[in-house]
C-alpha cells in the first residue's frame, strides 16, 4: 500500500487501522471542497452530497495516490469530476423541489428565464471557516466575492466544463497544466474553455465602473442594512425604492420571474411582498458574503410569526442593486434560524422583543 506523509511525520498507511490518519489528511480541505462544489452546482445540499462522494472516492482510491501532485490538487480533481458527473445526471433527471405556492397573482415580470434556477444561498458562517485561515482582509473579501450571488448566477449559465475550468483557474488559481490533468484534457482545451467562459461572464457581471459593495460589517454596510430593515418592516415601499439603483433586479428562485428597475420593483412590493394586509419582521444574517435576513410574517390573530423565506441584498456602494428572495423555508435551518417566532406583548398590547 502506498504510504501517505502528514507534515512532520513519516509515511503511513491512510486506510485500515490508520483511518484517523486519512481523516486528518483530508479534514483541512473539507470546507473549501464543499464551497468548490457549491460554486459549480449552485446548491448547498448537492454540494454536501458530492463532497461526501468525493471523500469516499478518495478513501477508496488512496492506494492509487502517488504523491506526484499535492493532496489538495488530488482532492480537487476528484471533487470537480464528481460535480461534472452530477451535472450530467441532473440534466437527465429534473430536480425534485417542493413547488412554491403563490399567495397572490404576480405581476408580469420584466423577463422570464427559460428554466427555473435552483441556486441556493450559502451561510457566511461556513465561509468564515475558510476566510479565517487567509491572511489579510483583502483575501477574506475575495473569498466572499467568489461566492456572491451575482457571480454564482453567472456561473450557472455556463456549460459545466467551462464552469469548472473558470473556477479552477480564476478562483482557485490552479495552473493550466494542473487543470488539464484534473479534467483529462489538453492545456489548449483548458485555455480555450477559459477564454469562452470569461467572455460569457463579461456580458452578465457588473462592469468595472460599478461601485464595489461595502466591506462586510463596515459602518456603510450597517447603515444600509438598518435603513432597509426599518423601511421593510414598516411597509414603506417608497423608502425601499429610494435605496435601489435605477437598474436594480428582484428575483425569487426557483421562480423563473425577474423584475428590473424601480417601477417594476415598486409595483411588486406594493401589490405582493408588502401589501397592506401583511407585515413582515426581518432577522439579520449573512449569505454569500452579503447582508441577508430571515423573513417572518406576522399573524394578526396570534403572537406567532411564521417563516417566509430568506432575503439577500446585493449592494453597490450605499445602494441596493439586487433583492433575491428565496421562498424555501427549509433553507433557514442552515442559517440557525427557526421556522417560527413568538412575540411577547407588553401590558398595553404593544409588541416587545421577540423570542425564538
Amino acid at each position: 500500500m502506498q504510504g501517505i506523509s502528514l507534515p512532520g511525520e513519516p509515511a503511513v498507511s491512510a486506510r485500515g487501522e490508520d483511518g484517523e490518519k486519512f481523516r486528518r489528511l483530508v479534514e483541512p480541505y473539507r470546507r473549501e471542497l464543499q464551497v468548490h462544489c457549491y460554486r459549480i452546482l449552485g446548491s448547498v445540499q448537492d454540494a454536501e452530497d458530492v463532497l461526501q462522494e468525493t471523500l469516499l472516492a478518495a478513501w477508496r482510491g488512496i492506494d492509487g495516490f502517488e504523491e506526484r501532485a499535492s493532496v489538495r490538487t488530488w482532492l480537487y480533481r476528484i471533487a470537480t469530476n464528481r460535480c461534472l458527473n452530477a451535472l450530467r445526471s441532473s440534466a437527465r433527471r429534473p430536480h425534485e423541489r417542493a413547488a412554491y405556492q403563490l399567495e397572490v397573482a404576480l405581476p408580469e415580470p420584466s423577463r422570464r428565464r427559460e428554466e427555473p434556477s435552483w441556486l441556493e444561498p450559502y451561510p457566511d458562517v461556513l465561509l468564515d471557516e475558510i476566510a479565517d485561515h487567509l491572511p489579510g482582509p483583502e483575501a477574506r473579501y475575495e473569498v466572499r466575492e467568489s461566492v456572491s450571488l451575482a457571480f454564482l448566477v453567472a456561473l450557472q449559465r455556463l456549460p459545466p466544463r467551462q464552469r469548472a475550468v473558470l473556477v479552477l483557474r480564476d478562483v482557485l488559481g490552479f495552473r493550466a497544466a494542473e487543470v488539464a490533468s484534473m479534467l483529462d484534457t489538453t492545456e489548449n482545451a483548458v485555455t480555450s474553455a477559459l477564454r469562452r467562459a470569461r467572455g460569457a461572464l463579461a456580458h452578465v457581471l457588473p462592469g468595472p465602473d460599478r461601485e464595489s459593495a461595502p466591506l462586510p460589517d463596515s459602518p456603510q454596510e450597517r447603515r444600509v442594512v438598518a435603513d432597509f430593515t426599518r423601511a421593510f418592516e414598516a411597509g414603506d415601499v417608497d423608502a425601499i425604492v429610494a435605496m435601489l439603483t435605477d437598474d436594480a433586479w428582484l428575483t425569487m428562485p426557483p421562480l423563473p420571474l425577474e423584475y428590473q428597475g424601480r417601477d417594476a420593483i415598486r409595483h411588486f412590493l406594493a401589490t405582493v411582498a408588502l401589501r397592506r394586509c401583511r407585515r413582515e419582521m426581518l432577522v439579520p444574517t449573512r449569505a454569500n458574503g452579503q447582508p441577508a435576513f430571515g423573513c417572518y410574517v406576522r399573524d394578526p390573530r396570534t403572537p406567532i410569526l411564521h417563516a417566509h423565506g430568506l432575503l439577500v441584498l446585493t449592494l453597490t456602494g450605499d445602494r441596493i442593486i439586487a433583492l433575491t428572495r428565496f421562498h424555501d423555508n427549509s433553507l433557514l435551518t442552515g442559517f440557525g434560524l427557526p421556522r417560527s417566532l413568538r412575540v411577547n406583548r407588553k401590558s398595553d398590547g404593544t409588541p416587545e422583543e421577540e423570542e425564538r
